[in-house]
C-alpha cells in the first residue's frame, strides 16, 4: 500500500514493494530527466528493509547544477508530480505526487550535505540491526503521539537521528 493523506501519520510494516515501485519510478524519472541527472537514490524509511515507515516513496535526486531542478520540474509534472520550490525544506527543490501523497522528490545538486547525510542514515540502518530497531520503536511512539502532525513527528525524531549522523 502507498499513500499518505495530507496531515497523518500512521505507520506500515516494510514490504519490498516499496522496493520495487522506486525502482520503476527511478526509470520514468531517468526517462524524463536523465541529462539532468547524476544519480537518484531511495531514501527514507522505506529504503531500509525492516524498518516500518509511512507509506511514501522518498526518492533523492543528485543533480548537475542546483537551477537545474527548475528546469526539470515541467518534466516532473509530466509524470504527476507538483513542484513546491526551495522555500519547503533547505537548500532542496521538492516535489510530491499524488493524493494521498505516495512519492516526494528531494532534488539536491551533487555534494550536498543534507543529501550525503540522507545516504549516510540509511546506510548505517540498513547495515545496524539494533540502531534500526531502537529507531522502529521511536518512530512507531512518535507516530501514536503525534497522529495529526507530521511536522512534530519529524522534529521529535531530530535528536535521534543527529545522534546516528555522530557515529557515522
Amino acid at each position: 500500500m502507498l499513500g499518505l493523506p495530507s496531515g497523518e501519520v500512521f505507520l506500515m510494516p516494510w514490504t519490498k514493494e516499496w522496493s520495487k515501485e522506486f525502482l520503476l519510478e527511478k526509470e520514468s524519472i531517468q526517462n524524463k530527466i536523465g541529462k539532468s541527472v547524476v544519480n537518484i537514490h531511495h531514501i527514507g524509511s522505506t529504503a531500509v528493509k525492516g524498518l516500518s515507515a509511512k507509506p511514501i516513496i522518498d526518492i533523492a535526486i543528485e543533480i548537475k547544477e542546483f537551477d537545474d531542478g527548475e528546469c526539470c520540474a515541467h518534466h516532473l509534472e509530466c509524470l504527476g508530480y507538483t513542484y513546491k520550490g526551495i522555500n519547503i525544506l533547505p537548500d532542496r527543490h521538492y516535489f510530491i505526487k499524488g493524493e494521498p501523497r505516495t512519492h516526494q522528490i528531494h532534488m539536491y545538486q551533487a555534494g550536498n550535505k543534507y543529501l550525503l547525510e540522507q545516504l549516510s542514515f540509511r546506510d548505517y540502518l540498513r547495515s545496524n540491526d539494533s540502531t534500526r530497531i531502537e529507531y522502529q520503536k521511536l518512530k512507531i511512539e512518535l507516530s501514536e503521539m503525534n497522529k495529526q502532525n507530521k511536522h512534530k513527528y519529524a522534529e521529535q525524531k531530530t535528536n535521534f537521528v543527529q545522534s546516528v549522523l555522530a557515529r557515522t
